[in-house]
């Protein structure tokens, strides 16, 4: 394996952990990703069809052959968002200062 092999799966792997980790908030209906959701006027199909295909992404993104499909949807999933909360949900949740 060369370096750049090692560096790829390592990235591909930390960026599917991440987009699997949220899914336990969206599919369980935690109430700081309702609120979220609610305020973007989505919830309860926007939080899950996010939550599905953060899952469907993180797939993607272990399996060599579709990882670049992944990379896509994960590009698409961190514009959709960023641009959510400097829009229409802010940066800081609850008091946090923008720590989550």
């Amino acid at each position: 394996m060369t370096l750049r092999t090692i560096i790829s799966w390592i990235l591909r792997i930390v960026a599917a952990v991440i987009l699997v980790q949220t899914l336990y908030f969206k599919f369980t209906g935690h109430p700081e990703s309702v609120e979220l959701f609610t305020k973007l006027g989505v919830e309860p199909w926007g939080r899950i069809g996010t939550g599905i295909i953060e899952l469907i992404t993180g797939i993607l993104l272990l399996v060599p052959a579709t990882a670049f499909i992944g990379a896509f949807l994960g590009i698409g999933l961190m514009v959709g968002a960023i641009v959510s909360h400097l829009t229409v949900i802010g940066i800081e949740s609850k008091g946090d200062e923008g720590q989550l």
